[in-house]
């Protein structure tokens, strides 16, 4: 079992001005503890589950780049892209770019976009579900044309380029995940284009039921299911005092516990574990996340 670490919250004391170098501090703490790969949500606003609207949101991908500045090994990406908010040429060109930089550490993580109200605010077209996906298929096709070296004109279903050049290419072509559990679309998509999934933590047994059937999809599509790396987003926060609560407001687990949690998941199929931490800018906890990613190592 892997383990990766997602930041979804930015709201930390003295903020703004803390912001840079608390999350600096994170990511610099994140890898040395072995985490594999660092997540941020692409969103403008905070999300509800989370926190108020009015909860400090960083750009995904100016955040990603300054992270990749500030580490010299995780893997890189958003958590997932919603694919309504950017042209998809200049998606892809974005991730390209951050691959660039970060010397072949970034991912193309994207969904078919779920937050209307984020999206109305900024001015943003929200369009129905059907057209949601007819977007999210195009920036798949694009970016595995785009990342081919191929500049012919682009025909998608509800998105044209005429010329989607992209100089420099890519270090690493990125890994394409999809996050979503939608089993008609989202799930099939997964196993017709992408590297990896990404399915919240509904628990072991609604993550194996997903697996499922993203396997007979698989079959259909004719793909290596064992080719598609499997990943869960979970909360697990760290602390020597288990039960205690953490900034967030959430109880903390000791290592232990925490590797009960991501053993259950391994046990379905699933091989990284990407974590939000309630007490990410505790570095003592960032200790207790290398034990993790040390144990998880074996399981």
């Amino acid at each position: 079992m892997r383990i990766g670490q997602q930041v979804s919250r930015f709201t930390w004391p003295g903020s703004p001005a803390s912001i840079g170098p608390t999350f600096a501090s994170i990511a610099r703490w994140s890898e040395a503890a072995g985490s594999e790969s660092l997540w941020v949500m692409d969103h403008f606003w905070q999300i509800a589950q989370i926190g108020p609207p009015e909860e400090e949101m960083l750009e995904a991908y100016t955040t990603l780049g300054f992270a990749a500045g500030v580490t010299s090994r995780l893997e890189l990406g958003a958590m997932v892209t919603a694919a309504t908010v950017r042209n998809p040429a200049l998606l892809v060109k974005t991730v390209t770019t951050l691959d660039v930089l970060s010397g072949g550490r970034a991912w193309l993580g994207i969904g078919a976009a779920w937050f209307e109200e984020e999206n109305r605010g900024y001015g943003l077209d929200f369009p129905t579900t059907a057209e949601r996906f007819v977007r999210l298929e195009d920036t798949l096709r694009l970016a595995k044309q785009m990342w081919a070296g191929d500049d012919s004109p682009f025909e998608g279903k509800g998105f044209t380029a005429p010329r989607p050049l992209n100089v420099p290419q890519p270090v690493r072509t990125p890994p394409i995940l999809i996050g979503g559990v939608g089993e008609r679309k989202t799930l099939r998509f997964v196993a017709k284009y992408a590297d990896a999934t990404n399915i919240f933590d509904g628990g072991p047994e609604f993550v194996a039921q997903k697996l499922g059937v993203l396997r007979e999809h698989c079959d259909a599509e004719g793909r290596d299911y064992d080719s598609i790396r499997k990943t869960v987003l979970t909360r697990i926060s760290l602390s020597e005092r288990s039960g205690e609560k953490v900034p967030s407001g959430e109880e903390a687990m000791s290592v232990d516990q925490a590797l009960d949690k991501v053993g259950a998941l391994a046990a379905v199929g699933v091989d990284t574990a990407i974590i939000g931490m309630g007490n990410d800018t505790d570095e003592a906890a960032y200790e207790l996340l290398g034990q993790l990613v040390e144990h998880a190592a074996s399981i």
